[in-house]
């Protein structure tokens, strides 16, 4: 008998406001607590495409019109993307092809449809007041003892190396975009709810909110390639308003990275990257001097090769 095979859809739609890096979710099973992306097969009679295909599961499921969008990458494995019975159907496969999408904030207009800071999902992730507790406190403490219980000399050495990478051990210093590889490994450690939901073993520690079928992954990808991409390329500006101060800015490429960046040097990066340019407007500030406002400079995109925000944080 021949496995069914499946192609699943679903969207990271990223907005960012007051300094909250956000995602939209929705309330797509009946009965279930956990958020999920919007999600929704893929139909080769009626969708040209699989882009095409997210856009109208978007639209139909949130009343939300998505602007840029790319796709992050495909999933396959077995057991990870359950129904709403808690089975994986027996033979069939979903294939599952996450996108990651921006926009600037707006209220949801379909019901069940929410914002909700990535942190939520996500705590070890952000570092703009200090380092997480939660990684000295909780996470490595049980990582270690995953280490110690491989099954062999070489596999404990290989989950070591991989600890070390992820969380910036032994010497090594944190990356910002590793997120999938140190979700990955809480997930294989048995340190996420996912894991004892797709194990059958139920529970698991409460470290971030677990969502439905394999989206905590989806959305861990989709923040390591944000994260990445804003290096290189200006994608930053499709989060800000048309006009904006310097510190917005500054605010909104911390709350993606989860850092805490040098102001003067950040400002200094701007001006040698020609990736702004004044509006000379200035901001109505309740208390204090007006600040300017700025406005993306679009002919950076013919002019450097890589424009991007370069990050100089304070640790």
């Amino acid at each position: 008998m021949r496995a069914v095979v499946s192609i699943g859809l679903s969207a990271a739609i990223v907005s960012v406001a007051g300094e909250q890096p956000s995602v939209l979710v929705v309330s797509q099973t009946p009965g279930q607590k956990a958020d999920a992306l919007p999600f929704g097969p893929f139909d080769p009679s009626s969708d040209r495409t699989l882009e095409s295909g997210l856009r109208k599961w978007v639209g139909e499921q949130t009343q939300f019109e998505i602007g840029y969008a790319e796709q992050l990458y495909t999933f396959g494995d077995k057991g990870r993307h359950l129904t709403s019975t808690g089975s994986d159907d027996g033979d069939a496969r979903v294939v599952s092809v996450g996108y990651l999408a921006l926009t600037r904030p707006g209220e949801p207009k379909a019901p069940d449809t929410r914002w909700r800071g990535w942190y939520h999902y996500f705590p070890w992730e952000d570092w703009r007041q200090q380092r997480p507790p939660m990684i000295d406190g909780t996470i490595l403490p049980a990582l270690r003892k995953f280490v110690k219980a491989a099954p062999s000399t070489q596999a404990g050495e290989l989950r070591g190396e991989r600890m070390r990478l992820a969380f910036g051990e032994g010497g090594m210093s944190w990356d910002e975009e590793k997120v999938l590889e140190r979700y990955e490994l809480m997930y294989e450690a048995g340190l996420v709810q996912e894991f004892g939901r797709d194990s059958g073993k139920g529970g698991g520690p409460d470290l971030g909110a677990a969502m439905q079928f394999d989206h905590r992954r989806i959305l861990a990808t989709a923040i390591a390639r944000l994260r990445g991409k804003m290096k290189y390329r200006p994608v930053v500006f499709e989060l800000m308003a048309p006009s904006f101060t310097l510190l917005e800015l500054q605010r909104t490429v911390e709350a993606l990275s989860g850092l805490r960046l040098h102001k003067q040097n950040f400002r200094r990066l701007m001006a040698d990257q020609g990736l702004v340019e004044g509006t000379g407007k200035f901001s109505a500030s309740a208390r204090g001097r007006p600040a300017e406002l700025f406005r993306f400079r679009r002919e950076v995109l013919r002019e450097r090769p890589a424009p991007g925000v370069r990050l100089s944080s304070r640790r």
